[in-house]
């Protein structure tokens, strides 16, 4: 078979993620108290057993999701598995892709955490709270998204955010327009149309001053050619070297996350495994609606470690 390894987004995150890969790996451990390092506070103590309004806050969620799904990578490592012998491809959604670049080694862990604490601050603070929104339609397909948020838009940004699957398009921009695009999506056939509860409205036009700060904090990491390609969020094309990764994180602030053309494209790679590595069964998810025959795996607990290693 031929294997991608991909990380999941924002959304995935729950109390107690990573816990019993860290109690039974050294090098999962490892991960997380590198990452409190790196940040300089106590991360993994709130990812292990803090509230779960305090990590679902944008500046805890992204550099904790990066650490569980490294924290898991570790765990497969420790048992023989390697991005470099055992993946063609690493992809991941949205802030996904830098636990992808760490896989890959193009991007130093602490370096990665250090810039999604960046990346989670800069977005949040793009729009002031409660002027943005984002909302996910479906039923639709991305050109019915697209059509009905320009229906909406009205001289305000709306646009399509995430092309997750082929019946799921996000939709994200000033509020009055995303909720005008509730029930416009329903005329164009949605089965659902509704708000997420995020506190900023990510991937469009609104996030240009978290793409700047992004640009600025970027110019003082190192990031390698990856060991193997990596399917960027905003192109869904194969990326292999450090100087076009490090464009390309800036472009994905603003830019759509294409998640259904990413797999789509790996499956013409010929990829036809996808190991979803980290919290949750999201990308899982996505990833059957847009290419059932692409078989999947979840790797989050030290049964799934294991289990995955003697599949090889």
């Amino acid at each position: 078979m031929t294997r991608a390894f991909v990380f999941p987004g924002q959304g995935a995150q729950t109390i107690g993620m990573g816990a019993e890969l860290a109690e039974t790996y050294p090098a999962a451990r490892a991960v997380f108290d590198a990452v409190d390092t790196a940040l300089g506070e106590d991360l993994s103590g709130l990812i292990r057993s803090g509230d779960i309004e305090t990590l679902t806050l944008t500046r805890n969620a992204q550099p904790a999701l990066m650490a569980t799904s490294i924290a898991a990578l570790r765990a497969l490592e420790s048992e023989g598995v390697s991005v470099a012998e055992h993946a063609a491809f690493v992809a991941g959604h949205s802030l996904g892709e830098y636990s992808a670049l760490v896989a890959a080694g193009a991007l130093d862990l602490g370096d990665a955490a250090r810039l999604l604490r960046v990346r989670g601050d800069a977005m949040q603070s793009a729009v002031p709270v409660g002027e943005g929104a984002m909302a996910a339609l479906l039923g639709l397909g991305l050109d019915d998204a697209r059509a009905v948020a320009k229906e909406a838009a009205q001289g305000r940004v709306c646009e399509a955010a995430n092309d997750n699957d082929p019946s799921q398009v996000v939709i994200s921009g000033h509020r009055e327009a995303v909720e005008r695009a509730l029930d416009i999506a329903k005329s164009h056939g949605a089965k659902r149309a509704m708000l997420l509860p995020v506190s900023a409205p990510f991937h469009c036009a609104l996030m240009g001053p978290a793409a700047s700060a992004m640009a600025e904090a970027l110019d003082d990491v190192e990031i390698a050619d990856p060991v193997v390609p990596l399917v960027a969020n905003v192109t869904a094309a194969p990326v292999r070297t450090g100087t076009h990764v490090r464009a390309l994180l800036v472009d994905q602030v603003t830019g759509a996350v294409r998640w259904r053309e990413s797999v789509m494209r790996m499956a013409q790679e010929g990829v036809t495994e996808i190991w979803e590595i980290g919290a949750g069964k999201a990308l899982s998810g996505m990833i059957r609606r847009i290419d059932k025959s692409l078989e999947t795996r979840n790797i989050g607990l030290p049964a799934d470690v294991a289990d995955a290693a003697q599949s090889l």
